[in-house]
């Protein structure tokens, strides 16, 4: 295992719970590097409360040299209001009022931070990527199974925006205009461009973003859709991968320990 940086807060450990698979890291605050390749498990099924904090409690110690005092921040695929989980999106719907930081305080046996995947996503582009030192406005936007959001004003986080979520004609743009549909629905680029292209100037027309950034898997095929992108804000390709929602998470509880 590669070392990781002594317990001086320079470090904190990131969890980013998805439908399918858990993985995590300790993160280097001062580079925003892995300070340590990450670790992945299955997501159990059912993915119950319990089921999901006994694995991110055995994720936590895969990492033995972590200092046991090290800050930890976990994403969860849903809305999360003062630790409250109030949404359940690829989890079980029993999450639904479950206290989410209670949950994994205990499971772990210290503070935990709790935030939505989508917004931690995003606060590594504005720390690190795409986003870094943008005034104004901007708004991330992660292409997956479905559409994910995350929005900052002057680098602040709105949380919780589910932006994807808005409708078009009565229609969820979040399966509809999702880098799976694409696949599902065997579109072309163009054609699902079209789709996205909707999408983006109805966000556009309600938030007047100063920058798009545009994340998820796809964006690694950024060249073959955002040429043909037509928004009034620039539209640019994130920047911080697959390990986005691992490092905003580690940001994020290192932040709650700062403001603690």
């Amino acid at each position: 295992m590669a070392t990781t940086p002594a317990d001086d807060h320079s470090m904190a450990l990131g969890i980013d719970i998805g439908g399918t698979g858990i993985k995590g890291a300790p993160v280097d605050l001062r580079t925003g590097e892995l300070a340590a390749p990450r670790h992945y498990l299955a997501t159990p099924r059912p993915a119950t409360p319990d089921a999901v904090a006994a694995a991110v409690r055995e994720l936590r110690d895969h990492f033995a040299d972590v200092p046991a005092t090290t800050p930890v921040g976990v994403t969860v695929p849903a809305v999360v209001r003062r630790g409250v989980v109030r949404t359940a999106a690829n989890i079980d719907p029993v999450w639904i009022g479950t206290h989410g930081v209670n949950l994994f305080t205990d499971a772990l046996g210290v503070p935990v931070t709790l935030l939505n995947d989508a917004d931690a996503a995003g606060l590594a582009e504005i720390a690190l990527g795409a986003g870094r030192d943008a005034e104004g406005v901007v708004l991330v936007v992660t292409l997956g199974t479905g559409i994910g959001s995350a929005l900052f004003v002057d680098g602040r986080l709105v949380p919780n925006t589910e932006l994807g979520h808005l409708t078009i004609d009565g229609v969820d743009c979040c399966p509809w205009a999702s880098a799976a549909a694409r696949v599902q629905e065997n579109l072309s680029w163009a054609q699902w461009v079209s789709r996205l292209q909707d999408y983006l100037a109805y966000a556009e027309s309600l938030l007047w973003p100063d920058l798009v950034i545009i994340g998820g898997g796809i964006s690694a095929d950024a060249d073959q859709f955002l040429p043909l992108l037509q928004l009034e804000a620039p539209v640019v390709r994130a920047r911080m991968g697959n390990d986005s929602g691992i490092i905003g998470a580690a940001f994020e509880a290192h932040a709650a320990v700062v403001r603690a």
